[in-house]
């Protein structure tokens, strides 16, 4: 497998349905991504409604993989952004989740382990840090080379009943069907929950602290970057934060600078 060329064209790839993630998630994500990578790439957006999404973001109809119904409008979806032809990709494709932050360039994400398939290694609770750490990665940030990667589909395919019923999340099948894969270096894409908020009861105290390493920050499960701006009053104290005002510095729907 060859590794890509300097001047490649990447693709930043993204999913977007419903109605909790409008589109300035989508705009934000793109103005992010604009301001810090050097190189040309597409951004694309897989999604139900492409309104009121910028100009420069190619709208495309959700990846066509067979799903029951129940799952046709979950993270499952994932699955089909390793089929092959998908929007005529070629080259390298990273995926990001709508709500991440990015913090600084991500010009290495194109540049480690060229031609290799990536991913954050999930991060653990505080509590369960000295336990081993399980093999499962976390897929608001992947990349994979276009083309390279319909056996995962097929694999999915022919084990789609026993994969739903034994993988949860399904992140957890992801992770188990890309096979090989290489983690991204802990500080580049860091947790929001794990290693922004101070652990309780600080959190009640200490506002959100930004990683120095940090390229990418990750907003999995709750609090989202609107909710932990304003401050996040969750119903059980450690899982609360105090209003974070430098998210704002990051996540706008400003042009690039």
């Amino acid at each position: 497998m060859s590794a890509p060329t300097e001047q490649e064209a990447v693709n930043i790839v993204t999913l977007k349905w419903g109605d909790r993630y409008g589109p300035d998630f989508a705009n934000r994500l793109y103005n992010g991504v604009a301001r810090n990578l050097t190189r040309p790439f597409r951004f694309i957006c897989f999604t139900d409604n492409g309104e009121g999404l910028l100009p420069q973001i190619e709208v495309h109809p959700l990846p066509p993989i067979v799903l029951p119904e129940s799952h046709q409008r979950t993270t499952w979806l994932k699955l089909g952004l390793f089929m092959d032809g998908l929007a005529e990709m070629q080259g390298d494709c990273m995926f990001l989740d709508l709500d991440l932050l990015i913090t600084g360039n991500i010009d290495c994400f194109f540049e480690y382990m060229p031609g290799k398939r990536c991913i954050i290694h999930n991060w653990v609770q505080r509590h369960l840090v000295f336990k081993k750490r399980p093999d499962v990665g976390n897929s608001s940030v992947f990349r994979w080379r276009a083309n390279t990667t319909q056996f995962i589909v097929d694999k999915f395919y022919a084990e789609a009943d026993w994969a739903m019923a034994n993988f949860k999340p399904p992140q957890t099948y992801l992770t188990y069907g890309l096979g090989e894969k290489y983690w991204w270096p802990e500080e580049w894409a860091q947790s929001f929950k794990r290693q922004c908020i101070p652990p309780f009861p600080l959190n009640l105290f200490q506002t959100p602290k930004l990683p120095e390493e940090a390229r990418m920050v990750v907003f999995h499960g709750l609090p989202d970057p609107d909710q932990a701006l304003e401050g996040y009053k969750a119903k059980r104290l450690h899982r609360r934060c105090l209003p974070t005002p430098w998210i704002r510095d990051f996540w706008d729907e400003s042009a690039p600078r």
